[in-house]
Order: C-alpha cells, then sequence, then structure tokens
C-alpha cells in the first residue's frame, strides 16, 4: 500500500515514514499543503496521513480541496488539538479517521487498517494462496509450513500480489502501490523482484504461484508445471 504523510515537523514525520516502512508500506512525505494537494493528484494513494495545522493551506482546507477535486484516498487527520469543535471540522472536511497527538505508533497502524477494510481495500490478518501463507501483522510467510524469509520490499510485493491473487497486476499498478515517488519507471526493478520471489516462493516445487502474463503484467495463483 501507498501512503502520503503530510507533516511539517521533521522530527514526526521521520518518525511516521520510518516506522510505516517497517510496515511494508511504501510512503512519501511532503511539509506544506500546497505539496499536499500536488502530490494526492498526481499520483495514486491508498492512504494519506494528514496533519491539521501545516503551512498553508491547512489540513482541514486541504482534505476540502482534495475531495472537491474526486481524490477517494483514506485521509487520517492528525492534530495537537482535541476539541470537539475540531474533530467535528475534520470529519465535516471529508476525512475518514481524526487522531490526536501524541500517539502510540501500534494506535496508528491499527486505525490504518480499519480504514481501509472499511474503504474497501482488502485487509486480512491473514491471507493464503494454496499453501502459501502470509500474517499481514507479523509479516511472517511460510509455504507449505516452512518459513520463507524476506526482505521488507520483497514482502511488500508478494502481499500485494496476494491480496490480489487470480488478477493480473501490470507495471504500472505495482509501482504506485508498492513503491514510492522515487520509483524509475524505466528501471527494471520490478522484474528483479519477481524473479527474487520466484527463486524463494517457487523454486523446486511442483505447484508454482507467480507467473508472467506476456504484455500485461504479473498474476499469483496456483498453477501446476
Amino acid at each position: 500500500m501507498r501512503i502520503l504523510v503530510v507533516e511539517d515537523d521533521p522530527d514526526m514525520s521521520r518518525f511516521i515514514e520510518r516506522g510505516l516502512r517497517e510496515q511494508s508500506y511504501a510512503v512519501d512525505a511532503v511539509a506544506t499543503g500546497d505539496a499536499a494537494i500536488e502530490a494526492a493528484v498526481t499520483a495514486a494513494y491508498d492512504v494519506i496521513i494528514l496533519d491539521a495545522m501545516i503551512p498553508p493551506p491547512d489540513g482541514f482546507e486541504v482534505c476540502r480541496q482534495l475531495r472537491a477535486q474526486g481524490i477517494g484516498a483514506t485521509i487520517l487527520m492528525l492534530t495537537a488539538r482535541d476539541s470537539v469543535a475540531d474533530r467535528v471540522e475534520g470529519l465535516d472536511s471529508g476525512a475518514d479517521d481524526y487522531l490526536v497527538k501524541p500517539f502510540e505508533f501500534a494506535e496508528l497502524l491499527a486505525r490504518l487498517r480499519a480504514l481501509l477494510r472499511r474503504s474497501g481495500v482488502r485487509q486480512y490478518p491473514v491471507v493464503e494462496v494454496g499453501d502459501l501463507c502470509l500474517d499481514t501483522r507479523s509479516h511472517r510467510v511460510t509455504r507449505g509450513g516452512g518459513e520463507l524469509p524476506l526482505t521488507t520490499k520483497e514482502y511488500a510485493l508478494l502481499e500485494y500480489l496476494s491480496v490480489n491473487a487470480g488478477r493480473v497486476m501490470g507495471r504500472e499498478e505495482i509501482a504506485e502501490h508498492v513503491w514510492n515517488d522515487d520509483f524509475d519507471p524505466f528501471s527494471n526493478l520490478i522484474e528483479v523482484y519477481i524473479g527474487r520471489l520466484r527463486r524463494i516462493v517457487d523454486r523446486d516445487r511442483k505447484v508454482k504461484l507467480i507467473h508472467t502474463i506476456r504484455g500485461s503484467g504479473y498474476i499469483l495463483e496456483a498453477r501446476e508445471g
């Protein structure tokens, strides 16, 4: 999943970015309202974590403008102000949830999972495809009961293919949801990671899970041969 963090406090931004990346999310970060609007209208984000008190336009106005432009990304608003009036303004401006600072990072992650479930993005504690099993909370992956060692990015790609099992996923869609804004669309990075996953997931197995659909992309489903 790809997340935009909008936070003008450098320490808080780094804290959120680091924590999300450790959870295998692709993360971009900006510090102003104008930059947030520009980023959100040019890239497909699953979630926007939006601080209310950023350089203008503030988070409330950013939220209103994004909704007016038809941006449907899930928006979680952060603020140090905890009055009922502030929470109401945030929700009425189009935010999906509201989290008051300071907060525990575990709560932020739990709210993200809940928001993604409510928005229709498939978020399951455990994803199973054939004998492949992914625990989306611990990031433990097994196949046939044996644990598979994966890097953070390998896990993120495998999870994205798994929750979309049975669907052909093109390079552009994979890049938008698994990599951040630094991704070079002319690189062969996706192919490299697909190759790594094949060696880890499918090597020496009769039933293969990761398949290339020539000219279209990749699909994860159990096939013999």
